[in-house]
C-alpha cells in the first residue's frame, strides 16, 4: 500500500493513459458553485513509516527504510481528499520531528515543541496528514483545496525551528494532485539551501536524466537565509498551480525563471527537449554569483533510444546522475 504514495507507478493504467490526453478544465467558480468543501474521510487513508537516521558522510536524512535515507527525502504523493498516517522512527541521537507545508493536521502533528510533538532518540510517533478539495465555505467564499507542490521537513534539531536538521538534509518534497492532474513520467526534486543544491558541494549538483519527448515534472524547494531564482535552459512552463496551461485561452504568464526564498516550494511539468532536441541543458541558480560559485546542473536529455549526446565542453562527470529525484 505504501508504494502508491510515491512515483507515477502510483496510478492506475488507465490514469497513465489519461496523463496524455488533452486536459480540458471548467471554470473554478462554474465547478464549486454547489461543492461544498470535502470532509475528512472522504478518501484514501494509508499508512507509512519514515525514519530519521544518519548517513554516511555525517548528514542526515529521511528514509522509508532503516539505513535507506536519502537527500531529499523520499517524494510522497497524495490526491485531494487522502490521509496519510506516518509513523516517524527516529533512529538519530537527537530530538528530531516531522514538519509539513500545505495540508491539515491537528496540532499533535505540527513537529514542533511548542506543541509538544516531536520525537525523542529511539521513539516513534505518528503524524497525521489530511487533504481536501476545493469547495465553497458557509459564507460563500471559495476555500482552496490542498493540491499544490509542498514540502516536509524537521523543526527542531538545532534550534526550535529544525535549523540545523534542515541544513544537514532532513527535508523532502510532498506532491498534492487534484483528481484528474496530468501525471509525469519522471520526476525531480531540486533543493536551494543556502549554496547548495541537495546538499550536495559546490560544482557537484545532481544530473537528471530523461529521454526526449518524456514529461518531466520538477518540484523545486528553498531553505536557508538566501534567495535564488530556478532557471532552466531550453524548457518553459506556465506560473501556475501545474505548469500547465488548462485551455487555449488561459492567460498564465509563461516562464523559464522563478524567484524562491526560504520555505517557499513551487513545481511544473515540461516535455524533455521539446522543440529544442536532445542534449545538456543546464538548470542553475541564475543570481550571477551564486550559479559561479556552484549553483548549477545538467538536465541531460537522451534520445529516444536512450543515448546521450555528446554535449559540447565535453564531460559532466563530476555530475552524479538521477533518473528520478
Amino acid at each position: 500500500m505504501a508504494k502508491s504514495l510515491f512515483s507515477r507507478r502510483a496510478f492506475t493504467k488507465s490514469a497513465a493513459v489519461a496523463a496524455f490526453s488533452p486536459l480540458v478544465v471548467s471554470s473554478q467558480t462554474e465547478a464549486l458553485a454547489d461543492k461544498p468543501a470535502d470532509k475528512p474521510g472522504k478518501g484514501n487513508v494509508r499508512r507509512i513509516t519514515l525514519y530519521a537516521e544518519q548517513m554516511p558522510d555525517g548528514q542526515t536524512g529521511y528514509g522509508l527504510e532503516p539505513g535507506k535515507a536519502t537527500i531529499p527525502g523520499p517524494l510522497i504523493e497524495m490526491v485531494e481528499g487522502d490521509t496519510l498516517e506516518i509513523e516517524m522512527v527516529n533512529n538519530l541521537n537527537v530530538t528530531a520531528s516531522l514538519h509539513v507545508h500545505g495540508v491539515d493536521y491537528d496540532t499533535a502533528s505540527d513537529g514542533t515543541r511548542l506543541n509538544n510533538s516531536v520525537v525523542e532518540p529511539g521513539a516513534r510517533r505518528t503524524y497525521t496528514w489530511r487533504t481536501h478539495a476545493p469547495g465553497r465555505r458557509p459564507g460563500g467564499s471559495i476555500e482552496p483545496g490542498s493540491a499544490g507542490y509542498w514540502h516536509y521537513h524537521d523543526h527542531v534539531v538545532g534550534t526550535d525551528h529544525g535549523t540545523i536538521g534542515i541544513r544537514q538534509g532532513l527535508y523532502g518534497p510532498l506532491v498534492i494532485r487534484r483528481k484528474g492532474d496530468v501525471v509525469p513520467d519522471k520526476q525531480f526534486t531540486v533543493v536551494f539551501s543556502d549554496m547548495t543544491i541537495n546538499n550536495r558541494p559546490a560544482h557537484e549538483a545532481p544530473e537528471f536524466v530523461a529521454k526526449l519527448g518524456e514529461r518531466v515534472e520538477w518540484i523545486v524547494i528553498t531553505h536557508g537565509d538566501l534567495y535564488h531564482t530556478f532557471h532552466i535552459h531550453g524548457h518553459r512552463w506556465a506560473d501556475n498551480r501545474t505548469g500547465l496551461l488548462e485551455h487555449p485561452q488561459d492567460q498564465s504568464r509563461i516562464i523559464d525563471t522563478k524567484i524562491t526564498g526560504p520555505a517557499e516550494s513551487f513545481g511544473f511539468q515540461v516535455i524533455a527537449g521539446e522543440r529544442v532536441g536532445a542534449g545538456a541543458w543546464m538548470y542553475h541558480c541564475h543570481v550571477q554569483m551564486h550559479s559561479d560559485m556552484g549553483m548549477a546542473g545538467i538536465f541531460m536529455v537522451t534520445d529516444a533510444d536512450g543515448n546521450v549526446p555528446n554535449p559540447p565542453g565535453g564531460d559532466h562527470s563530476g555530475h552524479s546522475m538521477d533518473t528520478h529525484h
